[in-house]
């Protein structure tokens, strides 16, 4: 009787579990996915540099006198830049003047001498001979004159150069000599570089596929692209976008790149020759593409999935491919329709066959949630 007695409380205890209440669905937002075209960009390494670059040398051999100007700073074309001492120049241009002033003068009076020899030969006063040297005379009389007149205005070209100018309008770089310095002694002397830095430009390798894209746009469209981004080291965005310059004629056999240079504006003078910056550029476009928010994906081992709620609520987990990432978005290349309802919050409290109780969302542009107020101060 004992063991009969234990039996049915037995029986009556596993009764008991199998009367227990299911757990409630659990609540998770969902959302649509969003749809829009979405641009396909890469990034390269890149350096700025000015968009004309200019070494300033000295033209002529001299001690600096003095520097005229602020390293790093703008400076306008013509502005002065170096003074070299002009003394010996000064010297040579008067030693030309005199040379010049004497050549004149022979000259004239060998103009002279053909005027006044000119009659008398032809009144057989005196030879031929005679009157053909004066004339002879004359000329290189002229030619001397000419030569004199060069060397006067070759030295004061030298002169000249003594004062080195601002060649453009740029950032003008460090000063390679200081004051009393010897310059130009059997060479040009490097003196400091001007680059004009608005507009800036980046020079930056892409790989031979990418070249091919930017060769069909061009081919097709006629025009550049136009909407490169410039990211800084900082990791701040360049405030302007960039436009295409040119592209290098080979491709480096030993990387498989080819060089770019892009041009950005650049009135502010924020960006520098020398920089590094990530470039930002298209290589393609998808349309209408199915994008869902980042917290929307779940990732294991490089295999993305998604939660898909089904029609009677069921939870689907479902491995999806993914396009490339647009800021907190990612775009969904397939296993993933348009119309179907996501879970956007709440992915990690569920597996795949769980019940759940969707609370609908909508997403704005960047994929942030986008309801009432009410429901968000609730």
């Amino acid at each position: 009787m004992k063991y009969v007695w234990t039996a049915i409380l037995l029986l009556a205890g596993c009764g008991k579990e199998d009367t227990v209440a299911a757990p409630p669905p659990v609540p998770v937002k969902v959302a649509l996915p969003l749809r829009r075209d979405v641009p396909e960009t890469r990034e390269s390494v890149g350096q700025t540099r000015g968009s004309t670059e200019v070494e300033v040398r000295a033209r002529v051999e001299g001690f600096i006198d003095a520097v005229r100007f602020q390293e790093g700073r703008v400076v306008r074309r013509g502005d002065v830049l170096y003074l070299i001492d002009p003394k010996p120049y000064l010297a040579a241009v008067n030693q030309a003047k005199g040379n010049l002033a004497s050549a004149i003068a022979d000259h004239a009076r060998a103009k002279q001498d053909v005027a006044r020899y000119k009659p008398l030969v032809e009144a057989n006063a005196i030879s031929r001979e005679e009157y053909e040297t004066s004339v002879a005379l004359e000329r290189a009389a002229a030619a001397k004159a000419d030569a004199a007149r060069a060397s006067l205005e070759s030295s004061e070209l030298d002169l000249g150069y003594t004062t080195v100018t601002a060649p453009i309008d740029g950032l003008a770089g460090k000063t390679e000599v200081k004051t009393g310095a010897l310059v130009g002694k059997g060479q040009t002397t490097l003196l400091t570089t001007i680059s004009a830095h608005d507009p800036i430009h980046c020079r930056f390798s892409i790989s031979e596929r990418d070249y091919l894209t930017f060769a069909r746009r061009v081919n097709q469209g006629g025009e550049s692209p136009t909407d490169f981004e410039m990211i800084l080291s900082d990791g701040s965005l360049f405030p302007h976008k960039g436009r295409f310059i040119f592209i290098e004629r080979l491709v480096d056999p030993t990387t498989g790149t080819i060089l770019v240079e892009v041009a950005f504006p650049n009135p502010e003078g924020l960006a520098r020759p020398g920089l590094f910056a990530r470039v930002r550029y298209p290589v393609a476009l998808h349309k209408g593409a199915i994008l869902v928010p980042l917290r929307a994906l779940s990732e294991l081992q490089a295999t993305y999935s998604v939660g898909v709620v089904m029609p009677d609520n069921r939870v689907e987990i479902r491995p999806v491919k993914v396009g490339p990432r647009l800021r907190n978005l990612r775009v969904v290349e397939s296993g993933l329709k348009p119309d179907e309802r996501v879970i956007v919050d709440g992915l990690l409290k569920v597996k795949s066959g769980s019940i759940v109780a969707p609370i609908p969302v909508e997403l704005d542009d960047a994929g942030a949630e986008e309801g009432p107020p009410e429901r968000e101060a609730k």
